[in-house]
């Protein structure tokens, strides 16, 4: 078996990158001052007798630098997608106009502005986590190897291999966070 064991380094970086991914996805959800439209891709709407993202039941639009309007397509529906902004925790208060919704994006306070951060560490923690994890799985699978006949030079270049791929996505989490701290610092 030592000369055919061959790491899947392509799937254990697949899982890194979905670290990443979510990641990216809880960054984009922490409002930061400006409007954007992704910061509502975390609501779910109660619709048609399920859970459905709130850019399934209507347009999003940000007209204005700190402004998101949403035009609900089904007029039963702006309710529920009211109730559920309203639930989900952003701190904005939706008004109505029709059947447009619109999100006035409030100015941060220092206070929030440093609580937010702390959320945004948070996040990333949570990317490292998932990312040693990963780390882990593929450290187990050369150690499985091993005990099958891996030669010990073997072991030591897939151990670097997942250790460098590994190091060099926690870096990214790091860059990230970094990045998402400085834009919610920013005045």
């Amino acid at each position: 078996m030592s000369d055919d064991f061959m790491l899947d380094t392509d799937d254990l970086e697949r899982r890194m990158d979905g670290a990443m991914s979510a990641l990216r996805t809880e960054f984009a959800s922490l409002r930061t001052g400006r409007a954007s439209a992704s910061m509502l891709e975390p609501v779910m709407v109660e619709a048609y007798g399920q859970k459905t993202p709130i850019n399934q039941v209507g347009t999003v639009n940000v007209p204005e630098p700190r402004m998101v309007t949403i035009n609900v397509w089904d007029k039963s529906m702006v309710g529920a997608v009211e109730k559920a902004i309203r639930e989900s925790g952003l701190g904005i208060n939706p008004q109505l106009n029709g059947t447009i919704i619109m999100l006035p994006i409030p100015e941060l306070n220092e206070e929030r502005r440093k609580e937010l951060t702390r959320v945004a560490a948070q996040y990333a923690e949570n990317a490292r986590v998932a990312v040693r994890n990963i780390r882990r799985d593929g450290m187990d699978q050369v150690k499985k190897a091993k005990a099958d006949g891996l030669s010990e030079d073997d072991q030591k270049f897939w151990e670097n291999e997942v250790q460098d791929m590994t190091d060099r996505f926690i870096k990214s989490v790091d860059d990230a966070l970094e990045t998402k701290q400085s834009e919610i610092m920013q005045v």
